[in-house]
């Protein structure tokens, strides 16, 4: 039976505003490509994923800036490569260039079905949290975004010394709880960080695929929209 559910932040609660795909688009037409935002959603979303990988492979801090360029260019590749806009590595870190200039503030904004699914999931008295590789405290981005009277835990991993997919920061999380992890869950984008890192503690792992871009994946439950947690529960 299910106790408490835990989420990730980014790509699962919240996502970056202004959208990433017009940030890119944007982007790109200051370079001279012409894309729909409407077409980047899934490369974004997968070039995320190819950073965490890569990060976990080699920290991003401990490569040399040359390396760092590198990783950064692939990932525009991908964002315009799903777009079915192929470029260069120049051209993307062009590209890439242009977007840090145009996200050196960001915010966040909550996804449209998050409030909805956490009001669903407290109704049913379960305790709710966060757990995240975030580098800086989230207490009053969830204030501000009206989290706060939803979550009991969050766990962030500045505060724990640790990342996932590795166990110390989901125990965290669940130590603050009067729950075991066989009855947790824990949702998050990232097959092997999120879901495989949940598992690997004895939690229930749900893996959330907005786009629909992760079909192989078999191992666990995979929703396209948090409303659809109930179903998993």
């Amino acid at each position: 039976m299910t106790k408490a559910v835990f989420f990730d932040w980014f790509n699962t609660l919240a996502q970056y505003y202004p959208p990433r795909e017009q940030v890119h688009a944007n982007a790109c037409g200051k370079v001279g490509i012409e894309v729909e935002k409407e077409r980047l959603s899934p490369g974004i979303l997968l070039a995320d994923h190819y950073y965490i990988d890569e990060n976990a492979r080699l920290p991003i801090k401990e490569r040399s800036l040359q390396e760092q360029m590198d990783l950064y260019a692939q990932m525009e590749r991908i964002v315009l490569r799903e777009a079915g806009v192929n470029i260069s590595d120049q051209l993307a870190l062009t590209v890439i260039q242009e977007v840090g200039k145009i996200f050196s503030n960001r915010d966040f904004v909550l996804f449209d079905d998050t409030l909805a699914a956490l009001d669903l999931l407290k109704q049913r008295g379960l305790i709710l949290g966060i757990i995240s590789n975030i580098d800086h405290d989230l207490v009053p981005v969830c204030q501000e975004l009206g989290l706060a009277p939803y979550l009991d835990v969050i766990v962030t991993s500045r505060q724990v010394g640790s990342e996932k997919p590795h166990p110390p920061i989901f125990l965290a999380a669940v130590e603050q709880t009067a729950v075991k992890t066989s009855e947790t869950m824990y949702v998050g984008d990232h097959y092997s960080t999120d879901v495989v890192g949940a598992q690997e503690v004895g939690m229930k792992g749900v893996l959330l695929d907005r786009c629909d871009l992760f079909k192989e994946v078999t191992g666990c439950p995979r929703i396209r929209a948090l409303t659809e947690l109930m179903d998993c529960l």
